[in-house]
């Protein structure tokens, strides 16, 4: 997975996560993308810089291989449940204790409203929605 830090054209920023850079664009051409603040769908990503310390040495490769992306909706729903905290309605007071250092850093899903999830987007807490259905349905 990678992230991308995205915005819309009302200046609403947000996190969205992509199999590739492909992945972003081909969504982005098929009007897949919105804001989940205002819903606007002329999305784009903001310019991220990787930076690193010129003294640390790069890490040595590793004997195990690197942990298999996700290969379609399926696998990236399992990958989500899998490895994040399932928090339910408490979703808006935990971001902000997590974002306040009040409780541990960890990542977490569950309920918010769409004015809870703007008020946590104004206060700078990144959050993204995740429309998961039920398994069930899944095409």
């Amino acid at each position: 997975m990678i992230v991308f830090e995205l915005i819309c054209a009302d200046r609403h920023r947000f996190e969205g996560w992509f199999v590739s850079a492909d992945d972003f664009e081909g969504q982005k051409a098929r009007g897949l993308l919105s804001c989940p603040v205002c819903s606007d769908s002329s999305i784009e990503k903001l310019l991220t810089a990787k930076i690193g310390r010129p003294d640390v040495e790069a890490p040595r490769e590793s004997a195990q291989p690197p942990a298999a992306q996700p290969r379609n909706l399926h696998e990236m729903i399992d990958h989500i449940l899998l490895n994040t905290e399932n928090v339910g309605e408490n979703f808006p007071v935990e971001a902000r204790r997590i974002h306040h250092k009040e409780a541990p850093q960890r990542n977490i899903r569950g309920v918010a409203t769409g004015e809870e999830t703007r008020e946590l987007l104004e206060e700078g807490i990144a959050v993204m929605p995740l429309p998961i259905p039920p398994r069930r349905d899944w095409h």
